[in-house]
């Protein structure tokens, strides 16, 4: 059993992440500044776990708040979530998402090294890759993030190994995401976006219960199968399993290790959209606009190595995907309240 820190705890990945934390008896401090996330997701961690994760309302790029945390806890490792993660708001914000996502992660790397806590286990993005032509990418594709946002996770990521590289005992795993979705299987705890969502399957969502009137589809003239973007998507419940694998991993000797989370199954927007229609019967009524600034048009990942170093494949399908994101919409219509209800 490990004591754990977690930032942007609070947030759609942290809170499904503390379940599985607490499910493998970890202890669990957590901190997020709620920017993108509501203390009613924690309320209910705590009902679902019964567990209490100690909380502290920081923001990471205070120094002085993470001292104080690292000073009252004895950290076995640090899971890093917290940053800005909208590639087109990235796009339209470039400095805005280096301050906050940098700043954040060298701010809580140098609280991390002055407290003597080597551990790390690194939320980064398959949008550090350059765009492959349709080919699934690899730990070793070539990178060329076309975006801020990715752009931001590649520099992290850089920061991480140049930091290994300097001074000997860091274990750091670099986890590159796809596409997370759907929500916990309770209904209890999901993605809950500020205002129009970013991502497509609380947009999905939202339409289909009628929230929002038409869904927006990026880009129909992509060379893709049916002209839409093709991503690899992966529930979040599996994602969270991953991070909690990747720390057992870190008690190994020290090293910085690079893996792909992802299902290795690419699937279109449209085909997105049927799924959805055919497991919450409901019309999604969708139109095809110009395509986003910062998307490419298809990428899925290779999980063999994950598969290796974690012995982690994905457990979830696309229909269930499709199944608990909308018990999530159906549960909590206006996401989570400001209060308890």
């Amino acid at each position: 059993m490990s004591t754990i820190l977690v930032t942007g705890a609070a947030g759609y990945l942290g809170t499904h992440t503390l379940l599985e934390l607490f499910q493998a008896g970890h202890q669990v401090v957590a901190v997020d500044n709620y920017c993108n996330s509501k203390p009613e997701a924690l309320r209910r961690v705590r009902a679902l776990s019964g567990r209490d994760p100690v909380f502290y309302q920081i923001d990471v790029g205070d120094r002085a708040a993470l001292d104080t945390v690292f000073r009252q806890h004895a950290i076995d490792a640090v899971i890093h979530f917290a940053a800005l993660k909208s590639v087109s708001e990235s796009v339209a914000q470039p400095l805005r998402y280096y301050q906050n996502n940098l700043s954040g992660t060298l701010t809580l790397l140098a609280a991390m090294q002055q407290a003597g806590v080597r551990r790390m286990v690194f939320s980064s993005s398959a949008t550090v890759y350059r765009d492959a032509n349709g080919a699934p990418f690899t730990e070793d594709s070539p990178l060329g993030p076309i975006n801020p946002y990715g752009s931001s996770k590649l520099m992290m990521e850089n920061i991480m190994r140049d930091l290994a590289a300097s001074e000997a005992g860091w274990h750091i795993a670099l986890l590159r995401y796809f596409n997370p979705v759907g929500a916990h299987e309770s209904g209890m705890i999901g993605e809950d976006p500020c205002g129009i969502p970013n991502n497509l399957m609380p947009f999905i969502s939202q339409v289909a219960s009628g929230k929002l009137q038409e869904l927006r589809v990026f880009g129909g003239d992509y060379p893709t199968p049916d002209g839409t973007g093709v991503r690899d998507y992966i529930h979040v419940v599996d994602l969270a399993q991953a991070h909690v694998k990747a720390l057992g991993l870190l008690q190994g000797p020290p090293e910085t290790i690079t893996l792909n989370l992802g299902s290795g199954q690419g699937y279109s927007v449209l085909q997105m959209i049927q799924t959805f229609a055919a497991v919450s019967g409901r019309p999604i009524p969708y139109r095809i606009s110009a395509r986003r600034d910062g998307d490419i048009p298809s990428y899925y990942a290779d999980p063999g190595e994950a598969r290796r170093r974690l012995g982690w494949t994905t457990q979830r399908t696309l229909e269930d995907i499709c199944r608990d994101s909308w018990r999530w919409q159906q549960n909590n219509p206006q996401g989570y309240p400001d209060e308890p209800a």
